[in-house]
């Protein structure tokens, strides 16, 4: 079973959240189908009590990103069966620097749901994640369905305004193997919905050409004090060639991006911790701001 591609909200009621049957054989996975529905539900119940489990690249050595993608797919169905709504995408690992970290070559992404938008200014219960990080973006919403080969030109032409946001990251799987010290790898990444917890819109939108995304960035502080700075061009050289890269992605199992869906393209700085008590301010000069507290 390959992983699933899943709808937006306008289409909830053909089968979102179901992993794709068109897609064929699994190609190269090492996971069996029982193992990756187990992996799946003891992420949604990691996210429900807060306890993390333990590095699936340790449990399944030979989880390739066919596998992890179903495991994602496993995750987010059962929170798809618990109520949530899908509202979009997250794009993750987008800069060399990052991938080059994790010894890989290409982006990852991830889904966004309805339960993990905050309003700009507003406090995080305490309690509501696990280890929280912030990464700064810009995010697009889209006013018409993205599928198929696509170019830069057909994501401006889909995009209904761009505004500046804050991610919340978080761990369901642990960052570090306890007994080796082995880090997480991209598989876990990709299991644990690409390490996607929350989002935070500006109040700012713009036309999509209003700016040049390649030199739009942010000041980003924690409690007053400069932890990160960035720019667009981080991404990918340019924010849009995230959203490019996904729908390819997509397209491979026959799906895309939905009309009124939100896509975060991808951060350009590293994530900051987010310790409970701490206050984030992301400072996009004149394409807008947005903040978010930790209770």
């Amino acid at each position: 079973v390959r992983p699933a591609a899943f709808s937006g909200a306008r289409r909830r009621n053909r089968g979102v959240g179901r992993r794709d049957r068109h897609a064929g054989e699994r190609g190269g996975g090492r996971m069996t189908p029982d193992e990756i529905e187990a992996a799946g539900a003891a992420l949604f119940e990691a996210e429900q009590t807060g306890r993390q489990i333990g590095l699936l690249t340790v449990a399944h050595p030979d989880i390739d990103m066919d596998d992890a993608y179903a495991v994602q797919a496993a995750f987010c169905e059962r929170k798809r069966a618990a109520g949530a709504i899908v509202t979009g995408w997250k794009i993750g690992l987008t800069s060399k620097a990052m991938q080059q970290a994790l010894q890989i070559d290409t982006p990852d992404s991830g889904i966004l749901f309805d339960d993990m938008h905050f309003d700009t200014g507003a406090t995080v219960p305490a309690g509501r994640f696990i280890q929280p990080r912030i990464e700064a973006e810009i995010a697009f919403v889209m006013k018409s369905d993205l599928s198929g080969d696509i170019s830069r030109d057909d994501v401006l032409a889909a995009t209904e305004y761009v505004a500046p946001s804050l991610e919340i990251l978080d761990t369901r799987i642990l960052r570090k193997d306890p007994d080796s010290g082995a880090p997480r790898r991209i598989c876990d990444t990709i299991s644990d919905n690409a390490a996607n917890a929350g989002l935070v819109l500006g109040r700012e939108r713009h036309p999509v050409d209003a700016f040049d995304l390649r030199w739009t960035g942010a000041i980003v502080a924690r409690d007053g004090e400069v932890e990160e700075t960035g720019l667009g061009a981080g991404v990918l050289n340019d924010p849009a060639m995230g959203i490019v890269w996904l729908v390819r992605r997509l397209a491979q199992y026959g799906q895309g991006i939905s009309a009124g869906q939100v896509v975060l393209s991808g951060s350009f700085i590293r994530p900051i911790e987010a310790p409970s008590g701490c206050h984030v301010f992301a400072d996009f000069g004149t394409f807008g701001s947005v903040d978010i507290s930790f209770g």
